[in-house]
């Protein structure tokens, strides 16, 4: 039987791409599947459900009525993949929450693939957070997203062991572009006649991407 994945997007650190990165997977998911649920944990403005306001809700984990509904929903075995877009504000508490409640095991224990997606940053807090996380979740399941846009040259050496995603740096004018709250990866997938085009193949390359990432994620085994 196909999990369900639970993609938690995430960094310690603010103005990392994460927003990019999770609006980005849940335009993909619903090109891909039909369907997708995305939640906005952010305080920035603007964030995933301004983008995205008709699939995203908003959630907090500030209290424990706010935990225990956002957990509620993504332990649910529906075959509706979902994505947090996590804050940093609410990276200690999340993951705090998720070792108390042992998130992890209940999720595959209900047939549910948590997927943690850490955006790197250099600093000195990415790299302590990281090395949390490599200690409460299961290897399989933290991959490391390098966004070129924001981190330049290397990764640091900690991070660049296991699995990494890695998006290229789009110009600076095609970031603004892409930033607009208007603006859909999907739709200019559908609408651009030139395919050659960077900002279509970056687009296409970053799905083909997501695309391998979920197969292995539906195929999570319950242990």
């Amino acid at each position: 039987m196909l999990a369900t994945p639970v993609y938690i997007i995430c960094s310690p650190s603010p103005q990392v791409g994460k927003t990019l990165v999770s609006r980005l997977m849940s335009e993909f998911l619903l090109l891909k599947n039909g369907t997708a649920l995305s939640f906005d944990i952010n305080l920035k403005e603007p964030s995933l459900v301004d983008y995205l306001p008709d699939i995203t809700e908003t959630a907090d984990v500030i209290d424990t009525y706010g935990k225990m509904q956002l957990m509620d929903r993504l332990i649910l075995h529906d075959r509706v993949a979902k994505v947090i877009d996590l804050g940093f504000h609410a990276f200690d508490e999340f993951f705090k929450m998720c070792e108390e409640i042992g998130f992890i095991r209940e999720a595959l224990r209900c047939r549910v693939a948590p997927v943690v997606l850490f955006v790197a940053g250099t600093d000195r807090i990415s790299s302590r957070s990281y090395e949390m996380l490599r200690w409460r979740i299961p290897p399989g399941a933290l991959i490391t997203v390098h966004n070129e846009f924001m981190l330049r040259g290397e990764l640091p050496e900690a991070m660049d062991g296991a699995r990494v995603l890695r998006f290229s740096a789009l110009p600076a004018f095609l970031k603004t572009y892409v930033d607009r709250l208007s603006f859909s990866f999907t739709g200019y997938l559908r609408n651009e006649k030139d395919s050659s085009s960077e900002l279509h193949q970056w687009i296409w390359r970053n799905y083909v991407m997501f695309r391998d990432l979920e197969s292995r994620a539906m195929l999570q085994p319950s242990s």
